[in-house]
């Protein structure tokens, strides 16, 4: 699904991202987002009536991005381990530079129980699509013998995920941004080992 939207909704989408990066669902307003924005809560309101419509359009969005950006990895960047190692420092480097500190799927993730139904449903599908990618990069890796898998492909891209998104917390809460290299590199020899 693509989402058109005029620039300026475009914008207040891009604000939104970031406002859920660094602080979560419940960790923002319109308010916040007007001043971001420098433009009037109304103003917000007439390209997205609610709270919930604008993350939901942020969170498809993003995982819409996300399937794009995985493609491109796996068209350009040749071989899995190759391919793994691109993506965690794609991460790497979002969060060194201070542009994505956190994946907002993971904040929404923590978020679940509190969150509305559909805007939690995008994230699941977010974790699917991303375990999907993983788990196929996996397999292909195991059958070229870049990898030594210990388990099946999907649960070890389902521990591949989790290594990385815990990375993203242990940076944020050490204020740390180069332990998330670190324990992503950690996760990448464990399976080449």
């Amino acid at each position: 699904m693509s989402m058109e939207l005029s620039p300026r909704a475009s914008e207040i989408a891009d604000h939104a991202r970031f406002l859920l990066a660094e602080g979560g669902y419940n960790g923002f307003s319109y308010a916040d987002l007007s001043e971001r924005v420098h433009i009037g809560k109304p103003s917000i309101h007439h390209h997205f009536p609610s709270k919930a419509e604008l993350v939901l359009t942020v969170v498809i969005r993003h995982r819409e991005q996300t399937r794009h950006g995985l493609a491109a990895l796996a068209q350009q960047v040749e071989g899995p381990l190759a391919q793994l190692t691109a993506y965690t420092d794609y991460w790497a480097q979002c969060i060194r530079e201070g542009t994505a500190t956190m994946c907002i799927c993971a904040m929404l993730a923590a978020e679940a129980p509190m969150i509305p139904e559909e805007i939690s449903n995008e994230v699941k599908g977010y974790f699917q699509d991303l375990t999907d990618w993983i788990a196929t990069v996996l397999e292909r890796g195991a059958a070229m013998e870049q990898f030594k898998l210990q388990d099946s492909p999907l649960a070890e891209a389902r521990t591949f995920m989790s290594t990385v998104h815990g990375a993203m917390l242990t940076a944020r809460a050490l204020k740390d941004p180069e332990s998330f290299q670190a324990i992503s590199r950690i996760a990448l020899h464990r399976l080449t080992a």
